[in-house]
């Protein structure tokens, strides 16, 4: 099956700025994310599917070659692909020419040199608002292919060692003649290496790597988001037959909070208050992520009315200053009334309709113009 446009998977244009393919991934990460679709395969996928694009479309790398090649210049497993989430390969674009135009005009490529660099990682960590805003240290279990610890990552039997190709005489390229032309090509013996090992190691198979599980530290820095990456230098795949290693991407998930909710770095939290409190006014206590404050409510307030406390958001990693927080107070209506309690409110109603909208002057207002819209259309 073809691989979807990436700006389509994420739902934006071409021309999206890195804040919108953020708010983009965020939304799909937290819709799709298998905790929150157990057994649910098709969510899986899909929750993958974003994954790879973010990850890609957010490095501007990758980005540009994406646009430049499509699939093909970010999957390692189409025609010279330059490594990507999860699994890439350590060849850039200097592969997909070199190997080419090596080939038919005798360049000769990398040949022995070619890098043999592991995979690039990617791991997907779910943290708490809590523990994002203010930064933590977290444990890390990755499926990865490790260095064989047996041969130290050279992949021949202890004692012995890789010997220079004959095919070749080391170069990793071989000459072949076709008619007039003169051709080089990877060395079929040693596959480019230029070397060859003539009694493997039983441990890796002569691969210098082995499968494993790598226990990690991260440390995640104060106020990360949904969407943000963590890079690890050297923690992906070991390269084969002892090349360097490749990188380990940790993508940040923020878990949906019982309380807040995050907008960059400004909190939004709902306070309900009960009738008596927004008519007559009061002062209550409302939470925040270190601790608590007091908020006014002034006489006559109304539901949806937000209240900014300054400095009591979230400082962002890449921002010195705190963001804010928004309480949005909601008037609930009271239920369970005892007879006592319907009679006064009773009493408070009929006191209320004499007073031509003075109290109500939202309602009196809204249901004039009800009136005289309806004494226009009968004329």
């Amino acid at each position: 099956m073809a691989k979807r446009d990436f700006y389509e998977v994420l739902g934006v244009a071409k021309n999206a700025s890195a804040d919108e393919l953020k708010k983009a991934y965020r939304r799909l990460a937290m819709k799709y994310h298998p905790d929150r679709n157990p057994d649910d395969k098709s969510a899986e996928d899909k929750f993958k599917e974003a994954n790879e694009a973010y990850e890609v479309l957010s490095d501007e790398d990758k980005r540009a070659a994406y646009d430049r090649y499509g699939h093909a210049g970010v999957d390692p497993n189409m025609a010279g692909g330059a490594g990507g989430f999860g699994g890439g390969g350590g060849a850039g674009f200097g592969d997909i020419f070199g190997d080419v135009f090596g080939d038919i005009f005798g360049g000769g490529g990398r040949g022995g040199q070619r890098s043999n660099r592991g995979s690039d990682l990617g791991y997907t960590l779910e943290l708490d608002l809590e523990e994002a805003v203010r930064g933590t240290k977290v444990q890390i279990r990755v499926p990865t292919m490790a260095e064989c610890e047996t041969c130290d990552g050279s992949g021949a039997k202890k004692g012995t060692s890789a010997t220079q190709c004959r095919a070749c005489n080391g170069s990793g390229q071989v000459r072949v003649q076709q008619g007039f032309f003169v051709m080089s090509q990877t060395c079929p013996t040693c596959h480019g290496r230029g070397k060859v090992i003539p009694d493997p190691c039983k441990s890796c198979h002569g691969e210098g790597r082995v499968r494993k599980q790598k226990t990690l530290e991260v440390k995640i820095p104060a106020g990360v988001d949904t969407g943000d990456r963590i890079r690890l230098t050297g923690e992906g795949e070991a390269g084969t037959h002892g090349g360097p290693a490749g990188d380990l991407y940790v993508q940040v998930v923020v878990r949906d909070h019982r309380i807040f909710k995050r907008d960059g770095a400004d909190l939004y939290c709902e306070v309900p208050i009960d009738f008596a409190d927004a008519a007559l006014g009061g002062e209550l206590e409302v939470p925040t992520l270190d601790g608590r404050v007091k908020l006014r409510i002034p006489e006559g307030t109304q539901s949806g009315k937000l209240f900014r406390l300054k400095g009591k958001g979230v400082k962002p990693i890449r921002s010195h200053a705190p963001g804010d927080m928004l309480c949005r107070v909601v008037v609930e209506t009271p239920v369970n009334l005892t007879p006592r309690q319907k009679e006064l409110l009773q009493e408070l109603r009929t006191s209320m309709n004499g007073e031509d909208g003075k109290q109500s002057p939202q309602k009196d207002s809204f249901f004039s113009a009800v009136r005289k819209f309806f004494d226009e259309m009968t004329k």
